[in-house]
């Protein structure tokens, strides 16, 4: 099917076209994972993406979006980047119909948006009209206009994710989506050392989301949160209609009980007045009320409630965001490896250690450096200790200077092995676990707790 034709692009980008007319069934910014007839923008993003677009069109791409012309057919554009953002504006103008959601958060927005793309998803199956999503964390200046420039005309819903490193990233983003729905997962402690205010500058960044909310719209809130009366009073000076989930009374989708259960947990909720009992796939206790979140977003793209909960019932957790598998050992017996390796925050790590304490069988963490912490980070490592113990883990690795800090807050009992870094720690790792161990594995992506997972996995096959 025809995403854009090349007409289309340049009206919608104000380019002008190099070369024959051609039709686009997709948008792609790497020529490494393109897909035949795809459109390929030329970005300079570390690399100039004008070396790669004679590639591109040799593996397959319909036309390029360039700002020279290094190869035709192509559309040039003074800037491939601007050009980008026009033509996902473009996109969500031409899908009139289409509801949007926007989701972000210090923690869990990543797993939120997918959760509502499978309800999305469950309602185009039933006929409701098509869906369409981020993917993987395509949450930045680059990931959002492309998502949006991905997307069909004849969508009826979708949900985007949206990010920060910084300050002042995020308006021009929710901006750009204009969403009908928009949700703050959790404010914490994240991306400190990016924000003066710290904390608070986080909140206030996250609170940008509403920024580009259509008026009246949903803003989804975590009332368990210690920042949601700021962002409940932001969110009204946006125009918006707060809709609150968590365990508070009051909250529109108030969580009663969560229960860890085999192979995941089971979820009781009220939902404006209707009693809700599910089981999920996710055993961490923070998917209690991030259930909620997505069922609300859910709704407030119009997602019957019972579609939004079978769909949520049947999500699978994501690779390195608690994604679970069974190894099994060459010499007998099994190890339970629990695939937390993409990202890390004091409290995720908290949640995750919880979660590891109520599994059977020899618990065991390994841990590498939690990032972007600012000068508090060794004093927030050390302070997970606690946590360690209320969960009752047998043994904690810890990889990364940061993570020495907890290392040493540990009593001996409780110490496995600490290595300089991730790379050091995996065969410590692995030659120390033994049938019926479960292992929970989580870090910052750029301090390479996927070396251990990899390692964990070597270990016998999945």
């Amino acid at each position: 099917m025809t995403l854009w034709t090349s007409a289309e692009i340049v009206a919608a980008t104000g380019g002008r076209l190099h070369g024959d007319p051609f039709a686009a069934a997709g948008v792609s910014i790497d020529s490494r994972d393109l897909s035949p007839g795809d459109l390929f923008v030329a970005l300079n993003a570390g690399r100039d993406g004008h070396d790669f677009a004679a590639g591109a069109l040799a593996a397959g791409a319909a036309g390029a979006l360039l700002a020279r012309p290094a190869t035709e057919p192509a559309v040039i554009v003074a800037d491939t980047l601007h050009a980008l953002e026009r033509l996902g504006e473009a996109a969500r103008v031409r899908a009139t119909g289409a509801k949007r959601a926007a989701v972000t958060g210090s923690v869990g927005k990543t797993s939120v948006t997918q959760a509502v793309r499978a309800g999305l998803d469950l309602a185009a199956a039933n006929g409701e009209g098509g869906a369409h999503s981020s993917v993987k964390s395509y949450n930045n200046h680059i990931g959002v206009p492309l998502t949006q420039a991905r997307m069909p005309a004849d969508t009826r819903r979708a949900v985007f994710e949206i990010g920060t490193n910084h300050a002042g990233e995020i308006a021009p983003l929710s901006r750009q989506v204009r969403p009908h729905a928009a949700a703050v997962t959790i404010v914490e402690a994240v991306h400190v050392e990016n924000f003066a205010d710290g904390e608070a500058g986080v909140a206030a960044e996250k609170a940008q989301v509403f920024a580009g909310l259509e008026r009246g719209g949903a803003a989804v809130l975590n009332a368990d949160n210690r920042w949601f009366d700021y962002l409940k009073a932001e969110a009204r000076r946006a125009g918006a209609r707060p809709r609150v989930f968590g365990a508070a009374r009051g909250a529109d989708a108030r969580l009663t009980r969560f229960s860890p259960a085999p192979g995941g947990a089971s979820v009781a909720a009220t939902i404006d007045g209707r009693h809700v009992e599910f089981p999920i796939r996710q055993s961490a206790a923070h998917w209690g009320p991030m259930s909620l979140c997505a069922l609300l977003l859910m709704q407030a793209l119009e997602v019957d409630l019972d579609t939004a909960i079978a769909a949520l019932s049947a999500f699978e957790p994501l690779d390195g965001r608690g994604a679970e598998r069974r190894i099994v050992l060459a010499a007998g017996g099994t190890v339970t490896l629990i695939d937390e390796s993409y990202n890390a925050s004091p409290v995720s790590v908290a949640a995750g250690l919880a979660a590891l304490g109520a599994r059977r069988g020899r618990r065991i963490a390994a841990l590498t450096d939690m990032l972007e912490l600012g000068a508090a980070g060794a004093d927030l490592h050390a302070a997970l200790a606690p946590a360690v113990a209320a969960a009752r883990i047998d043994l904690v690795f810890c990889a990364g200077p940061l993570m020495r800090a907890l290392f040493d807050a540990l009593p001996a009992e409780r110490r496995g092995e600490w290595r300089p870094d991730a790379d050091a720690l995996a065969s410590a790792l692995a030659a120390a676990l033994r049938p019926g161990d479960v292992v929970m594995i989580k870090g910052s992506k750029a301090s390479r707790a996927s070396a251990l997972v990899a390692a964990v996995s070597a270990m016998g096959e999945a």
